[in-house]
């Protein structure tokens, strides 16, 4: 209803925002991507061939922002998909905080691009990425669970949206707070590597995706694989229907939707009982880096001195805190006595 104080432009101003959202009654879908990953990794590409633009790629400087536009049928409004690409690898993480904000946190999605062809920059590339997101949404659904704990909750929730509830796994993992499509690219490259490097590899994406409620696919300049992660980024960015089919011999490109995969299926970390057994680590996602890393040391990071372990440090003690983590290094110590078997006979304590 227009108030008294409106000028003709605002009215005007209004019916057409108002036409453009509802589109004479059907909603309009309107979703935000963050695309990130390797430097120089194929984001750009991925981008263009998604928008149908035929273009020449250009190096991404900092924080880059385009947008497309779909129509899912004949006379319905097109929807709408931002696109934003953070360039510089890990050089620029502060920028992640820009794109993702508190109005549209609902409707963002995170496309992490890692290169195939250098797997030594691998893990450190998706932990950093990962965790300065991760920890960006999860503010941003703290401070929402205290002005409008509905839609906080309705986030929360919305991360097993993927996941059976029957699925056997489902105790087991810790999905993203929101969307996520893990694409491997350089595909190319990656399969003339030999298959021992191929298997860990691949194991791994399978695990950290499906630990994280993810998607997978691997890709490169070929139109058909171009093709799978179009599938999967269109389901997010415009409604288009999910994707069921499901690749995942290594010696073929992998294709993944979430909540397709096993932990069952994955199998144990590609390690020996006993190199296992003398691994330190914290969290089975933990485990899995520490096995990785022993086959490809990241290039970026050298000796790294012991520190102390502030969770041991009695000044810092809370008993709640050091309860649950008393549990969960429990957890984990039975988690890798059990790494030999298949997943379905792993028994955690409670």
């Amino acid at each position: 209803m227009p108030r008294p104080s409106d000028t003709l432009w605002d009215i005007a101003k209004a019916e057409v925002e108002k036409k453009n959202l509802e589109g004479d009654g059907v909603e309009v879908w309107e979703k935000s991507l963050l695309f990130m990953g390797n430097k120089n990794g194929g984001k750009t590409t991925i981008i263009l061939r998604c928008l149908d633009r035929d273009e020449i790629p250009k190096p991404t400087l900092a924080l880059e922002y385009t947008f497309g536009r779909r129509a899912k049928g004949h006379n319905r409004p097109k929807d709408i998909a931002h696109f934003w690409e953070l360039g510089g690898g890990t050089s620029l993480l502060d920028l992640i905080c820009i794109p993702i904000t508190n109005d549209n946190i609902r409707t963002f999605a995170i496309i992490l691009v890692l290169d195939l062809s250098k797997p030594n920059e691998l893990w450190p590339t998706m932990e950093s990425l990962l965790q300065v997101t991760r920890n960006h949404v999860d503010k941003i659904i703290t401070k929402l669970g205290k002005t409008n704990p509905k839609v906080a909750t309705e986030i929360k929730q919305r991360m097993w949206n993927n996941m059976p509830k029957d699925h056997p796994d489902h105790e087991l993992i810790d999905p993203f707070p929101i969307p996520l499509v893990i694409i491997g690219s350089k595909y190319d490259i990656f399969h003339e590597f030999d298959s021992e490097m191929r298997k860990i590899m691949c194991k791994t994406l399978r695990f950290v995706s499906h630990y994280y409620g993810a998607s997978l696919v691997f890709t490169s300049k070929s139109e058909a694989l171009l093709l799978k992660a179009r599938v999967l980024i269109n389901h997010l960015a415009f409604g288009f229907d999910r994707s069921k089919s499901i690749s995942v011999d290594q010696n073929k490109p992998l294709f993944i939707p979430a909540g397709l995969d096993s932990l069952n299926q994955i199998g144990p970390p590609p390690a020996s009982d006993s190199d296992i057994g003398k691994l330190h680590a914290h969290t089975p996602v933990d485990l899995w880096k520490k096995i990785y890393e022993k086959t490809f040391p990241p290039k970026s990071t050298g000796d790294l001195k012991d520190v102390s372990d502030p969770a041991q440090d009695p000044q810092y003690a809370e008993y709640e805190v050091d309860a649950m983590r008393t549990q969960k290094n429990q957890e984990l110590e039975q988690y890798k006595r059990n790494a030999s078997k298949s997943w379905k006979e792993m028994e955690f304590e409670p």
